[in-house]
């Protein structure tokens, strides 16, 4: 299928756009990416085009825009069959990371982690257990595996994989551990090999840049002045 008109709204510092971005390289897809500057200063093309949420990732191919990152991955994988498969062939294997990558995204892992990284004291040791048992968890469906989607990287790996790169940063600046060799064992594994795939490699943004704005974020969250 042609890849004309693809474009990508995103944030430099954007986990969530990069899951985006690195389904369009597994897929080969040339693709325009717009840089928002989120959250203060949106454009009037990024309201136009996700009405609804206001937020980034939005694809948009053939003029149409599609929002939310893990809907955005499918909708890949489903348009451009042929080459590199993203999703699982086998409808359960499918429905087993969808959710998987929802328990990701909608429960303890980011939540929790969040928690760890904008709460001090007594509420930041509740969310740190939180957080640690989330990532736990989450090793079920690594075990045996070299990445969630088996030998190569897949919908659940696009998902989960900026925690490789995010959650260290997030912990030197906490000054705290979330993901170790003691608490989950299996995920520090992982995150070390996935952060070794050169596509992954390459297209990381800058970790001083990301430290810095990530320390500026948590500032900001415990003084009141920016909300999760």
């Amino acid at each position: 299928m042609a890849e004309k008109e693809v474009k990508l709204f995103g944030m430099w510092a954007s986990p969530f756009a990069l899951r985006v971005e690195w389904a369009l390289k597994l897929k080969g897809i040339e693709y325009e990416y717009v840089n928002e500057d989120i959250p203060f200063n949106k454009s009037e093309e990024l309201l136009r085009l996700n009405p609804v949420t206001k937020k980034i990732p939005v694809l948009v191919h053939n003029g149409k825009p599609l929002a939310e990152s893990m809907v955005i991955i499918e909708y890949i994988d489903d348009t451009w069959t042929e080459g590199y498969s993203i999703m699982p062939e086998d409808p359960y294997d499918r429905a087993q990371a969808r959710f998987w990558a929802k328990f990701a995204d909608d429960k303890q892992c980011i939540s929790a982690t969040f928690g760890v990284f904008t709460s001090i004291g007594e509420a930041q040791q509740k969310m740190l257990q939180e957080a640690r048992d989330a990532f736990q968890t989450l090793e079920q469906a690594l075990c045996g595996k070299q990445f969630f989607g088996g030998d190569q990287i897949g919908y659940l790996d696009l998902a989960i994989g900026w925690f490789a790169f995010w959650m260290p940063i997030f912990e030197e600046i906490a000054s705290l551990s979330i993901v170790d060799n003691e608490n989950a064992p299996l995920l520090k594994e992982y995150f070390a090999r996935i952060l070794d795939v050169d596509m992954i490699k390459a297209s990381l943004p800058p970790r001083d840049k990301i430290y810095e704005l990530s320390k500026q974020r948590q500032e900001q969250f415990l003084s009141g002045q920016f909300k999760p």
